[in-house]
Formats: C-alpha cells, structure tokens, sequence
C-alpha cells in the first residue's frame, strides 16, 4: 500500500491510497520540493520519481524531452550568434544511448497514464523521430502528429538548409481499445486570435501557428526549450476534463503547469533535475497567482 502526499486542493477529490500489491517495489513518494493547491514540483531524475507513482494514476502527459543538441555548435537568438550548448542533461550518448532514455521513460510514462489517458510528446528531427519509434514499440496509439510552426524562427546561419521553422508534437492514447477525450467543440470554434492558419468554424487541422514564448512569459528567466503558454493552452483544453491529472516529466520552467492554472481545474505535477528552473517555475507561479 502507498500513501500518496497530500498534494493538491482537497476541494478536488483525489485517491490518497491505493493498492499496489502488484507492484511491491513502489515506495512513498518524497516530499515535494514545492506544493501549493493544486501545483506540485518534484527534485529529482523523472524515471525514477514516476516509479513512485501508481499505476493508471495519470490522464495526460505532456514531455518536451531533451534534444541532445549539446555539441558545441551555434545557433541565432535575437539577431545574435549563441551557443547551442545547454547544459549536461542535453548532451547526446549516442544513438543508441539516447533511444534507450526515450524507451524508459516513455515505458514508465505508459505505466501510469490511465487506459484512455493521452500524451504528448515535443521535439524536433534530432529526438521526435526515436521518440516515435519507442512509443510505438511500446504499443502507444498515435492519433495526431501537430506541426507547430513558428512564424518568426531564427534564420540558418550556413545558408545550406531551410531554415528550421517547426516542431513536431506526437499525441497518442495508451491504449487502442479506450476512448480518449478530446475536446472537438472548443478546437473548432474557440477563440484562437494569435493563429492565422485558424479558419473560424471549421475543424482544426494538424499545422498550428504559435509564436515562442512573449516577453512576459520570460520575466524571471527563462529555459532554453521553453514552450509558450498559448501552445500549452490549447493541448491542455483540447485533451483533458477538469480534476485532470497532468504530468510533466521534464517540466523545465513548467509552462504546462502555469498553463494549467490558467485553464484552471487540473492537478499539476512537474518533475525535473535543475533545481535552478524548479525555483523558476516557483516564480512564476507566485507572479501568476
């Protein structure tokens, strides 16, 4: 048996205690390094924490995990050439190395999605496609890859490529046979001012307009891979219910947490190693509030 913490608002019903006699090696879970209401950060290595938590415990993920672009290299950022360079845990360990890392957590990220839960995984060409192969060797259901296109990308330096102008978001459902929730009403006529491939009253396709984060967005610093709210918004509104569960194994400055505060209703955890953007995404979320 594992008690779970007493992590979110108790206005929000939530199983504090749950069997696990199938899974003997699962132990409590450590304290939080930050809980207020529904909003819970953890310290620590995301697979290992996620063996801590239940089986069929979660209804969506959202994962933008690393890129290995850590080569020494150089990119565009305000009209300034930078290092791409972003910290050890960006680093490749080779091919092989890295579809490993993928496999697992996405194996443990199987484990606790709920049957009909969904998750959603961000990256470019350098990780997205070993990502798709292991979610699909991990017998995951993909239902949408979304092209987000970013109006104003940085150009490429060389001149010898297309300027690298998207990211790709793979949405999947754990198990084939459930029924996923997926909010068709709020995608078709919501309100998406900022996305000009948006047609009113017609279906929302695959390609997403969303610029990177806003100047706001980035008050208090910023994390290398940081998603904007908007983007964040729009997947939390379009693939959860309220009282959802939502987990970010690499939750960096945690946009999908401030997100979910700002939809409202959902339960945030967020997990990362950096201690640095975890007091980052306290920040935020004391500025939200």
């Amino acid at each position: 048996m594992v008690i779970l913490p007493e992590e979110f608002d108790k206005s929000m019903p939530l199983l504090t205690e749950i069997s696990i006699s199938t899974r003997p090696e699962v132990k409590k879970l450590p304290a939080p390094y930050f809980k207020e209401d529904n909003f819970c950060l953890y310290l620590s290595d995301s697979i290992e924490l996620m063996k801590n938590l239940p089986d069929n415990y979660v209804d969506m993920i959202f994962a933008d995990p690393p890129y290995n672009l850590s080569n020494g290299g150089f990119t565009v950022h305000a009209g300034k050439m930078v290092s791409v360079n972003k910290g050890g845990w960006d680093v490749s360990r080779g091919f092989e190395g890295d579809y490993d890392f993928h496999h697992r957590w996405l194996q443990e990220c199987r484990r606790v999605l709920k049957p009909e839960g969904t998750l959603w995984v961000s990256g470019t060409y350098h990780s997205i496609y070993q990502c798709g192969h292991a979610l699909q060797s991990l017998n995951y259901h993909i239902l949408n890859d979304i092209s987000w296109f970013k109006p104003n990308a940085s150009p490429n330096l060389s001149c010898r490529f297309f300027t690298a102008s998207h990211e790709t978001l793979i949405w999947a459902r754990k198990d084939k046979k459930a029924k996923h929730f997926f909010n068709y009403e709020s995608m078709k006529n919501g309100e998406w001012p900022e996305d000009g491939l948006k047609k009113p009253n017609l279906q929302m396709r695959s390609v997403w307009s969303v610029y990177p984060p806003k100047k706001w967005e980035k008050t208090f610093g910023k994390h290398p891979t940081q998603k904007p709210v908007e983007l964040l918004k729009r997947i939390i509104i379009a693939s959860t219910k309220p009282n959802a569960i939502i987990l970010d194994p690499f939750t960096g400055s945690s946009t999908t947490g401030i997100a979910s505060e700002i939809v409202g209703k959902r339960k945030f955890i967020g997990i990362d190693m950096d201690k640095g953007y975890l007091d980052l995404s306290i920040k935020r979320f004391n500025d939200l509030r």
